[in-house]
């Protein structure tokens, strides 16, 4: 695990904050551009649309990278922030008024580790609760685009705990961001903020800094945020600015009231989500209109928070006959953090492809079905609850052929 260069990324994220805070006019919640042909908007969120990924590397570009805000953007100044390290599970019990401190600059004196993981939002595939099985939810409507994959540089979480005197009475290790509090019906439950296990903390979460060989942009997270993964991406904490780390169990808004599945089955008080599940995407325009009687590459992605995928077929017929899709290797990615090759990741997701020649003029439903190494398989139909998360049924994506 090396280390990353100081000089160079400090200078780095100071240009990043002039120029940000230069461009930034503070009317919207998110700061970077959203052009209406990559994403789909929905108030303070913005989901990548996947035709951008066609002939793309493994990792998503930054600028194509999903955004999801409870609130909005902050733009913080890397020079002045600080990380603030408190809570009963560490030695002499240091409070959130008198933490245990770090800069970044402390941060990037420590060995880093690159990690290519997925980010996805638990919500991801929400709108076809409603579309496909006719069970609407409340919540920002994803078709499939809240995911993406990047190479996330930092230090190790476990790293950071030992400097602050973690003991083995911790039990919970709860990041809280710095963007503004969030509220509902009146109340406000301030930042982001939800606890994770210990266990986890020391197995392989890391605060990142970099996003694909960069500094973080602001929208995801700059100038340091949590990266846990496998797990529901509400766990990765964007601009944390406070870690409490607790010998008691730890709860917020985030892990109680929301990102829990709730329904006739998940009875009591609902089940944590923590882990992802198999889903799969095509490269391609909702909708899309294709050429008649030629030849097309369809291609796209499958992914599981529960490991590499094993296998994935593909139907261009509503799911009468299903074929083996052939994966397929990346092309390079310039933005490809130093000493990484662009597609070496321990299975964040797989890139396929299957020949078509396209039918005669009409319109036509393409689905994708994944198989995870724990033989998770796409089911026909998403198991519903009141939150619309995790949907992992097979999606119909509508063509016409003309």
């Amino acid at each position: 695990m090396g280390r990353v260069d100081r000089r160079d990324l400090l200078e780095q994220t100071r240009s990043l904050h002039e120029h940000t805070e230069a461009e930034w006019t503070g009317t919207e919640p998110i700061v970077k551009p959203i052009p209406a042909g990559e994403f789909y908007r929905c108030e303070t969120n913005a989901e990548m649309r996947w035709e951008v990924l066609r002939g793309q590397g493994y990792l998503v570009p930054v600028a194509n990278f999903f955004v999801r805000n409870h609130t909005s953007t902050p733009v913080i100044d890397a020079a002045t922030w600080r990380l603030g390290v408190f809570g009963t599970g560490l030695a002499g019990q240091p409070t959130s008024v008198s933490p245990v401190t770090f800069t970044l600059d402390d941060l990037l004196r420590l060995p880093s580790r690159t990690v290519v993981t997925a980010l996805e939002c638990a919500g991801n595939g929400r709108s076809f609760f409603a579309t496909q099985q006719g069970h609407a939810a409340p919540g920002t409507p994803w078709k499939l685009g809240g995911i993406g994959v990047a190479a996330w540089t930092g230090v190790p979480l476990s790293d950071v705990l030992d400097r602050a005197g973690l003991t083995s009475e911790a039990t919970d290790v709860m990041p809280c961001g710095l963007d503004p509090g969030f509220v509902e019906d009146g109340i406000d439950y301030g930042p982001m903020r939800r606890p994770i296990p210990v266990a986890k903390a020391l197995d392989d979460v890391i605060l990142a800094y970099e996003m694909n060989g960069r500094p973080l942009p602001p929208d995801h997270g700059y100038p340091v945020r949590a990266i846990v993964p496998g797990w529901a991406g509400v766990a990765s904490v964007k601009w944390v600015g406070q870690i409490e780390v607790s010998a008691t169990p730890l709860t917020s808004y985030w892990n109680t009231r929301a990102y829990r599945l709730f329904g006739p089955p998940y009875p009591g008080g609902g089940t944590l989500i923590t882990g992802q599940v198999v889903k799969s995407a095509f490269e391609l325009e909702w909708g899309a209109r294709l050429p008649a009687n030629a030849p097309f590459l369809l291609t796209g992605r499958s992914w599981s928070g529960n490991g590499p995928i094993a296998r994935t077929e593909v139907s261009t017929d509503g799911g009468r006959t299903w074929l083996p899709a052939t994966s397929r290797e990346a092309a390079p990615l310039a933005a490809a953090p130093r000493g990484m090759a662009p597609h070496s990741a321990d299975g964040a997701w797989q890139l396929w492809e299957l020949p078509w020649i396209t039918p005669a003029p009409g319109r036509y439903e393409l689905r994708a079905r994944a198989t995870d190494v724990t033989g998770a398989t796409q089911p026909a139909t998403a198991t519903p609850n009141a939150g619309g998360y995790l949907f992992d049924a097979v999606v119909g994506h509508p063509v016409t052929i003309a």
